[in-house]
């Protein structure tokens, strides 16, 4: 009511002063309106810019401007949001129970690691940023075994973990400075459980990716406490942004990385954008997860290993232009149980991208068992493939451990499908197929149709998918 009455009066004031004397145009008192704490007469700004204000000050101080009860510079709330948004930097161990407010924003400085016994519980529409850095210096929120992160973000209201880079404010769900192509800002998101896997030696746990090997707090897998129920918490409509930092010489964080995460778990509408490594990786576990969505990893969209016996469920891959995989499936690396190290892929959708070097569908590798089902493919370059690329996994799927069903194809047919064998060091084959009469190539022909675009009926339901950054930006029309 003040503005308007204010405004009003300037209003009234003009009429009076034009109306008193023909001959002299109206003036307009820049003084009053620059000096009365208020966006009017045109200004940009509080007291600056517009036809009078224009060599006032735009930056105002902050403290001043987020303590004036007036919604001003960027703001997204009177003295909240944009330039007055609380930032809370947070480092090392969480060891209470921990609320993360929407009304506030939250920097990772290093890895943030849940303490055990501990529960994280994050807001709705909250956005938590990690800082740069590599090597022991990377940022990454790290639930560790017998923690728990309650992550129920909504589609309007989604949880958004970033780069510090990224000037998205508190209430937007897109900044303006960054795109999918800027990866490697910080580093990632990591869960991990006592579900589980199948190791090396058959050990009973590991040192998950990422994470240097003398950090207790990067242990996953069962240990002396199996539980292939494990309870992680809630990951719900959550998207991570940017990520992938570089902790050692090939070694970089996924966006998402699950260890041994146990299938009390929930897993559910999660986007990954811009990571370098991989988008969503499953070590081992038995968490099932769906309603996933990757676009321009540098790695691999979808990469299962260890013996993951879970179900990944709906789920969209977009290549980018340096994206290799949509799938990469590995195997158990300890004593294989079928009955316990086989997953499930099913209703999934990828898109291919026409310039990507690598860019391939899949690649199933080091002994891997399970099915994949229902999968719609479209823009992948020519002579890119689906791949058995050792002995090892072809005779998985000759032991009928390994399995396909229908695929779905635009601009290719079955024989995307390829059987192919381990070389040496200098790229010598050192094997010969063994799939024949018929060859998997062959084989492919009877769970492969090839469609017109658009006109699939297997894949993922992209609707599901209409409130990621992703959609909004690549302007996929979901």
């Amino acid at each position: 009511m003040k503005k308007l009455f204010l405004s009003l009066l300037a209003t009234t004031a003009l009429v009076v002063s034009s109306c008193s004397d023909d001959d002299e145009p109206a003036i307009i008192d820049a003084q009053a309106t620059c000096n009365d704490g208020i966006q009017n007469q045109g200004e940009t700004g509080v007291d600056c810019g517009g036809p009078n204000c224009q060599a006032c000050v735009s930056d105002v101080d902050p403290t001043a401007t987020c303590s004036d009860g007036i919604q001003n510079q960027d703001e997204t709330g009177v003295d909240e949001g944009g330039v007055c948004s609380e930032i809370i930097t947070v480092s090392g161990e969480i060891a209470t129970d921990t609320t993360w407010e929407a009304s506030k924003m939250y920097l990772l400085a290093g890895k943030v690691v849940v303490g055990t016994g501990v529960t994280l519980t994050i807001e709705p529409g909250t956005i938590i940023k990690g800082k740069p850095g590599s090597g022991s210096l990377a940022s990454a929120l790290i639930v560790q075994r017998d923690s728990k992160i309650m992550a129920e973000g909504t589609a309007e209201a989604p949880i958004i973990f970033t780069a510090e880079e990224d000037n998205i404010a508190i209430g937007s769900t897109a900044g303006t400075n960054l795109d999918q192509n800027q990866r490697g800002k910080w580093g990632g998101l990591i869960i991990l459980g006592r579900a589980n896997g199948s190791f090396k030696g058959d050990v009973t746990e590991v040192q998950i990716e990422g994470i240097p090997a003398d950090d207790n707090f990067g242990l996953y897998g069962p240990g002396d406490a199996q539980n292939d129920a494990d309870n992680s918490g809630i990951l719900n409509y959550v998207s991570i942004r940017h990520g992938g930092a570089l902790i050692g010489e090939g070694n970089e964080i996924n966006g998402l990385t699950l260890g041994s995460v146990g299938s009390g778990t929930v897993i559910s509408n999660i986007e990954v954008v811009g990571n370098v490594d991989d988008g969503v990786e499953f070590f081992g576990g038995t968490v099932d997860a769906t309603n996933l969505m990757v676009w321009a990893q540098g790695d691999d969209a979808i990469d299962v290993d260890q013996g993951y016996s879970g179900t990944i469920s709906n789920a969209v891959v977009v290549a980018g232009d340096v994206s290799d995989h949509a799938f990469e499936i590995d195997g158990p690396e300890g004593t294989a149980d079928p009955t316990t190290d086989s997953f499930i892929i099913e209703n999934v959708t990828i898109f291919g991208s026409s310039v990507a070097p690598n860019g391939e569908y899949a690649d199933y590798r080091s002994n891997a068992m399970g099915i994949t089902k229902n999968i719609y493919a479209s823009g992948f370059q020519d002579g890119k493939d689906v791949e058995l690329d050792a002995n090892d996994v072809a005779q998985n799927y000759i032991d009928d451990l390994l399995n396909f069903e229908f695929w779905e194809v635009t601009g290719a047919d079955y024989t995307i499908f390829a059987e192919k064998v381990a070389k040496d060091e200098n790229d010598v084959e050192i094997e010969s197929t063994i799939i024949a009469d018929p060859t998997f190539t062959e084989a492919a022909e009877d769970w492969t149709t090839t469609v017109d675009q658009d006109a699939n009926t297997v894949g993922a339901t992209l609707t599901d998918f209409s409130w990621t950054y992703s959609n909004t930006k690549a302007g996929l029309g979901f």
